[in-house]
């Protein structure tokens, strides 16, 4: 199993470096404009609800990638009943935190909704 892991890292390693190697990168100065966290346009509020939104974005997407490795936890078992169990533990705890994440975002959404039209 861990030779598997270690080949994987290692192509995905190999694959990525000449793609970093080539790109041109450069730092922006105005990142925090760029990632919609700038207080010089935007209000506290949107600035708060644009990092809830970045931060949910990113829990989701560990809910997703927590998916993707139950999913290989279950493929590599080999018939392995407590692999299997495993596998089936982790793909429930990443689905149960994503229906978490995806209700967080539509309270986010209603609460700011809410507030918006009472403010306005």
């Amino acid at each position: 199993m861990k030779k598997y892991l270690v080949a994987g890292l290692l192509t995905l390693v190999i694959l990525a470096v000449p793609a970093a190697t080539f790109a041109q990168f450069t730092i922006d100065s105005n990142l925090p404009s760029t990632l919609g966290v700038s207080n010089t346009t935007k209000d506290v509020q949107e600035m708060i609800i644009s990092v809830v939104n970045w931060v949910l974005a990113l829990l989701g997407l560990i809910a997703v990638i927590m998916i993707l490795y139950g999913g290989f936890v279950w493929l590599t078992a080999g018939g392995n009943e407590e692999k299997v169990a495993s596998a089936k533990k982790i793909i429930s705890a990443a689905i149960i935190g994503l229906i978490i994440v995806l209700l967080a975002y539509a309270i986010v959404t209603f609460v700011v909704n809410t507030t918006n039209t009472v403010t306005n």
